[in-house]
């Protein structure tokens, strides 16, 4: 169709969507948002709008209404099918209607249906939810609005076909973004941080407890919106208690009054001291194909594959003597470096660097079941804790399946996950980590990688708590029902959150206890919280959707493990709770929808509707060769003898128009050479496999993406810059040099390979040596001055190698450590003192 005014896609149709308004209101550790997303059609007939975009994995979605002119119309929670027939039978009627559903693979995909728009007409969209704020190491509070949806994964033989998205480059999303938060908190707001730009933070009172702050203006969709919060004075327990809906049915969780706990535990100091010196620690790398982007657009010589590289690398050498280790990698099919874990020595651990520095994203797909399964099926070793590690972009299509696994297995181990660049699932990594009792941490926009693992290496090294309990003390006549489910990880600073719901009458003055318990390296332990059952005054109703939340999170998980022949009609029932506590609390669901109908007098639809698919921002950093190819029309040739057959397949997640799918680059594929564009030679020069984008099943590239009118793959000037980028690795870090020339047992050799490092010559480090000294000892010595002298900046990612070193030289029981370490800062320039050390 020829391109009609205003906004249109990739395929010269007509974006309905013209604005997303988003206000955050963030009260202590607790976000409401509400988004206002507005419509207009201006083509000449009636059209359905459909809208395919992330939530965070976690939050309640509680609220859905449309306003055309003056006529707001709230929707209504229903069961699925139930709401699909009833927006269905009122678009044949001529009806307007509006349709808000969870995906059945993913909580944090949400499809916005708008159907029946009639020309020239406008309709405003308000959707709202809520969701707890994640601690973050440095205790930050970290809010996320995804605003990038990357194409998911779907492996082969996956029967559903799930909800599919057109996506476009950030730079080409047709329509704008305004985002707004205010904050508010019994303690002050020291500063708001985020990974987009801002404009300066606004304080409401003296006290700077309350404070907002907007997005600047021109945001480009290249990244999800993240604030990080920090309070004076964070992480105090807390207790909300918050009344209940007073027309709601009496006894249910809407009418009686939910408590929500926040506990921090904190560690005996003498504990927290001793880290394990034992454990499994299994590492998993994602190697698809999308791990070859950039970290950033900033930085487009980091790819992300590289940048796990360098991390693994420092959390090989920080893993303690004695424990257990192996490293799985994946795309569309998996690979180990050992058969089996194996005893952590200088052996073991030079050649599992050897395999990790060839690592590419080069294995296709993303298919993380199997290995995990892999995994799982390996037997554990007495006496050594499993801890899984898993890093991916979380571009994962059956999120639920993977998530049960790991909770399946929760008993064996526990998982650590890390979501790498924008648009990583919240679902898939928050799921990981809350199923395998570990620690989520994502890495995005200007985010190193290695502190975050660090971090988690340090919660993976402290002791495991066993035993946790939690018992209530109320008044005679209050009964508790605990919507959570049970606390199985404990981490030192970190929060564990509890909801409640208290049945009965008590007094105003009232008050109740919870104690947690749980044993720590054998000492039993406790924290205790003292509450007011008196509810807070203008609470709303956000602690009981968010403890609706919980419970219905929870009975979806136990209805999919009833799921199958044997247990059908207890996974009806689990359903049918389900959908009873979605529709009572109004808090979505993955088997209920929200929906509105305009009743009018509409004339029966003669045929059916124009479907406009509004584009999702997506990563504008593909793989470097994908990125050049999607950036021009794509020119693709296949040799006599190509076959597409049994290739892995890409699900980009909605239909219409840009569609594409990322599968491996074989030697029967080849582009089009003949304006010279030198992509394949320039990546396969710098060790690279190349990816490419076509849809799976044939040579047909009619469903491909153009971006413009040329007929050429790439200009001379991209593929020049490929090239470049490919064959002109980054330098190395000094850091990173230092650390690689670590021993598995802590020391450094004294070598040419560490005076470089440090800066020196061999015989500048030869010669300043104290006689008495041990060349072993004194390379250590010098290394850890380097690190406290030069890089201390970056002491979270060295500091667990550097206990290592530590612990070397006391076993080593050197005399003249003191001569050393003068020596070395006079060489280092230096001043670090001999008990900075350790020593």
């Amino acid at each position: 169709m020829e391109c009609c005014c205003g906004l249109v896609t990739t395929e010269k149709e007509p974006v309905p969507l013209k604005s997303i308004e988003v206000e955050l209101e963030v009260r202590d550790h607790v976000a409401t948002v509400v988004s206002t997303l507005l419509y207009e059609n201006k083509e000449d007939k009636p059209i359905e709008a459909v809208f395919v975009f992330p939530l965070p994995g976690d939050a309640a979605v509680c609220h859905f209404s449309a306003t055309i002119g003056q006529t707001q119309i709230v929707a209504e929670v229903k069961e699925k099918q139930e709401a699909r027939e009833e927006y269905d039978d009122a678009l044949s009627s001529g009806q307007q209607a509006f349709l808000l559903e969870e995906s059945e693979q993913s909580p944090d995909i949400f499809t916005l249906s708008v159907g029946s728009l009639p020309p020239g007409e406008s309709a405003s969209i308000r959707l709202e939810y809520v969701t707890e704020l994640a601690v973050q190491a440095d205790d930050g509070l970290r809010f996320c609005l995804p605003a990038v949806l990357n194409p998911r994964y779907r492996p082969q033989g996956s029967e559903d076909a799930g909800v599919q998205v057109t996506s476009v480059p950030a730079s080409l999303v047709p329509y704008s973004l305004s985002f707004s938060a205010r904050v508010s908190s019994p303690r002050p707001v020291s500063k708001v941080e985020s990974s987009c730009s801002l404009e300066p933070l606004q304080y409401l009172d003296t006290e700077q407890t309350q404070a907002t702050v907007k997005l600047a203006a021109g945001h480009k969709f290249d990244r999800d919106v993240e604030l990080l919060i920090y309070y004076k004075d964070a992480h105090r327990p807390t207790a909300v208690v918050e009344a209940g809906q007073a027309s709601a049915k009496p006894g249910t969780l809407m009418a009686d009054p939910v408590v929500m706990l926040s506990l921090y535990p904190e560690f005996p100091q003498s504990v927290m001291s001793s880290m394990a010196s034992c454990g499994e620690f299994v590492l998993l790398l994602d190697r698809s194909g999308s791990m070859d982007c950039p970290t950033t657009e900033t930085r487009q010589q980091e790819t992300r594959i590289g940048s796990a590289r360098d991390t693994l690398l420092l959390l090989l050498k920080s893993l303690p003597m004695g424990c257990y280790f192996n490293i799985y990698s994946f795309g569309s099919g998996y690979e180990h470096v050992f058969p089996q874990s194996v005893e952590y020595s200088e052996k073991t651990l030079e050649e599992a660097l050897k395999k990790v520095e060839g690592m590419e994203a080069d294995l296709g797909g993303t298919e993380i079941l199997q290995p995990l399964k892999h995994i799982y099926s390996q037997s554990c070793i007495p006496k050594q804790p499993r801890q899984l590690f898993v890093f991916t972009d979380g571009e994962v299509f059956n999120t639920k399946e993977v998530i049960d696994l790991v909770k399946k297995n929760s008993g064996s181990h526990r998982c650590f996950s890390f979501g790498i660049g924008e648009g990583a699932s919240t679902a898939l990594i928050n799921g990981l980590a809350k199923e395998g009792g570990g620690h989520a941490q994502f890495i995005t926009g200007t985010d190193r990688m290695q502190p975050k693992v660090m971090q988690s290496l340090r919660f993976a090294l402290q002791p495991a708590v066993e035993d946790v309990s939690v018992t209530w003390s109320v008044p005679k006549g209050v009964s508790v029902t605990v919507l959570s489910p049970p606390i199985t990880a404990i981490f030192q600073g970190q929060r564990s959150l509890i909801y409640a719901q208290l049945s009965g009458q008590s007094s105003a003055a009232a008050e109740g206890c919870v104690t947690v318990k749980y044993s720590l390296a054998a000492h039993p332990s406790q924290n205790q919280l003292r509450f007011s059952l008196k509810p807070a005054v203008d609470s709303g109703l956000t602690v009981h959707r968010l403890a609706a939340r919980t419970l219905i999170r929870s009975l979806e998980g136990e209805q999919r493990d009833d799921e199958g022949p044997r247990d059908d009609e207890a996974a009806k029932e689990k359903k049918k709770k389900v959908v009873e506590l979605s529709v009572q609390s109004g808090v979505s669901s993955s088997f209920t929808a929200f929906i509105a109908v305009r009743k009018g007098d509409g004339e029966p639809s003669k045929g059916p509707l124009q479907r406009r698919n509004v584009p999702t921002p997506r990563f504008q950093s593909m793989p470097r060769v994908a990125y050049c190819m999607m950036s021009q029309p794509l020119c693709l040739m296949s040799s006599p003898a190509a076959s597409f057959s049994g290739m892995p397949h890409y699900q980009m997640l909605r239909g219409g128009g840009a569609m594409y799918d990322m599968m491996e680059f074989e030697d029967s594929y080849q582009l089009c050479e003949d304006k010279g564009c030198g992509v394949m030679q320039s990546l396969t020069q710098g060790g690279h496999r190349a990816n490419m984008s076509l849809r799976g099943g044939g040579v047909d590239t009619s469903g491909l993406m153009e971006f413009g009118d040329s007929d050429e793959l790439c200009s001379d000037e991209d593929s020049d810059a490929v090239e470049v980028a490919a064959s002109k690795p980054p330098p190395r870090d000094p850091l990173l040099q230092l650390v690689s020339l670590q021993k598995a047992s802590g020391c450094w050799l004294l070598h040419p390979a560490l005076a470089a490092a440090l800066g020196k010559t061999s015989e500048e480090t030869e010669k300043t040596k104290p006689s008495a000294a041990n060349q072993d000892v004194w390379a250590t010595i010098l290394a850890l001055i380097w690190l406290h002298g030069v890089k201390l900046d970056a002491k979270e990612e060295w500091e667990l190698l550097a206990m290592k070193a530590t612990s070397w030289l006391r076993a080593q029981k050197a005399t003249c450590v003191a001569e050393c370490v003068a020596a070395g800062n006079t060489l280092l320039g230096c001043s670090v003192q001999k008990d900075v050390l350790g020593l």
